[in-house]
């Protein structure tokens, strides 16, 4: 069992606040600010030779990391600046045609998919939905029924972002290639709190980045595609790191390198590069079955308090579909959360979960009782009022 105490130390970000919302925004571990010192000390001293040494080979390096938390071959994994561009890439290697037009996806997908592949249907395609009727699980049956040989893609995260229900990922997969779709399997909010192995799932592409639970900041996503799919795709949204000879700059049409950069596109994000290693470093040294089996207790302490107060969860009772955040929905939710953030207890809030909780392995059983105690306080004192106005909670 993980004993928080020793990793806290790596992490001043922690002091003077209760950080519970790695499932947004991982905390800040020491070594990211001496991996950016780095940066800046290359920078300054190399200049444009730093280019040469290190940073062109970085993006590999970094999805190499990656990589290795998640069971998939050496250079398989492209870093790219937000998931949404990691999307994009995958969408531009596909063709719609009047026999294969359909993409099938939950609506507790994240929204930003959504809109994604709503845009790059319009007037080409049907988006399939497929509901939730709890609003905290999927009838994976439902999502499996609704792929058929008219399916070109299923964008399917590993665990939901409002209530953090596990989905059966390779029974999807598993019906998904029966009938020739893909699957593009979201794991933003599963890699680093619960294990994972792309290649027993069978993914032809997996998407994700380093902003939460791998503690590694914004701007540091990823898109892994199945080296067995690599030779056959051919993305359009593609860029000059995607050449074999970038540095010929020839603009005739591009000859594609092989591996991760040929689905990366403009220049690469180093200083993101820099400041995510330390997190995944960490989070390696850990071990995310170590993390898994702590996240699992503090859940379960988070929900038996939860009901010891009569408060309404939105989240699987099942520990093993059950990944590493709790949603307590109760009245006032958004203000009760703004009041959290205002006493240095970091949540957030998401309409149709609630305020999310997720600790993290640096989290202590007393930071999850102060939480839980400071909800109540909170709701008897009536300081949620002052937050009535509110139009954004800190996301």
């Amino acid at each position: 069992m993980i004993d928080p105490q020793f990793y806290r130390p790596q992490f001043d970000s922690l002091q003077g606040c209760c950080h519970l919302i790695s499932n947004s925004l991982g905390a800040m571990p020491n070594r990211a600010r001496e991996y950016l010192r780095e940066y800046a000390e290359i920078w300054q001293t190399r200049g444009v030779r730093a280019w040469n040494d290190p940073w062109w080979q970085m993006p590999r390096e970094v999805g190499d990391m990656i990589g290795r938390l998640m069971n998939t071959p050496a250079d398989c994994v492209a870093m790219h600046l937000n998931v949404t561009s990691a999307y994009a890439t995958i969408l531009s290697c596909l063709d719609l045609d009047e026999r294969r037009n359909k993409v099938v996806v939950v609506d507790m997908e994240f929204p930003s998919t959504i809109y994604l592949c709503r845009e790059w249907l319009r007037g080409r395609g049907e988006l399939q939905v497929v509901k939730s009727d709890d609003g905290v699980t999927i009838d994976v049956q439902a999502v499996i029924d609704a792929i058929d040989d008219r399916t070109v893609l299923v964008p399917l995260s590993h665990v939901l972002f409002r209530s953090s229900y596990i989905m059966d990922a390779q029974a999807i997969i598993a019906k998904a290639h029966k009938v020739g779709a893909m699957v593009v399997l979201d794991v933003f909010q599963s890699l680093g709190t619960v294990p994972l192995d792309i290649r027993e799932l069978g993914a032809g592409f997996a998407v994700g980045g380093c902003l939460k639970w791998l503690c590694g900041g914004p701007g540091a996503c990823f898109l892994y595609v199945n080296p067995d799919l690599q030779p056959s795709l051919t993305p359009r949204f593609t860029g000059w790191m995607a050449h074999e000879q970038p540095f010929g700059f020839d603009t005739s049409a591009i000859r594609y390198t092989t591996g991760s950069y040929k689905f990366m596109n403009g220049t690469a994000n180093i200083p993101a590069l820099y400041s995510c290693r330390a997190g995944l470093e960490i989070i390696a040294e850990v071990g995310v079955e170590a993390i898994r089996e702590r996240s699992m207790s503090m859940t379960a302490r988070l929900i038996e308090l939860a009901d010891g107060n009569g408060w309404n969860v939105n989240a699987s009772r099942n520990p093993s579909l059950r990944a590493g955040t709790v949603a307590i929905d109760l009245p006032n939710a958004r203000e009760i959360a703004a009041e959290l953030n205002a006493r240095d207890i970091l949540v957030d809030y998401r309409p149709k979960a609630g305020i999310r909780l997720s600790p993290h392995f640096y989290n202590t059983d007393d930071e999850i009782d102060h939480a839980i105690t400071s909800i109540k306080h909170i709701v008897n004192d009536g300081s949620w009022k002052k937050h009535a106005s509110i139009d954004r909670v800190v996301t």
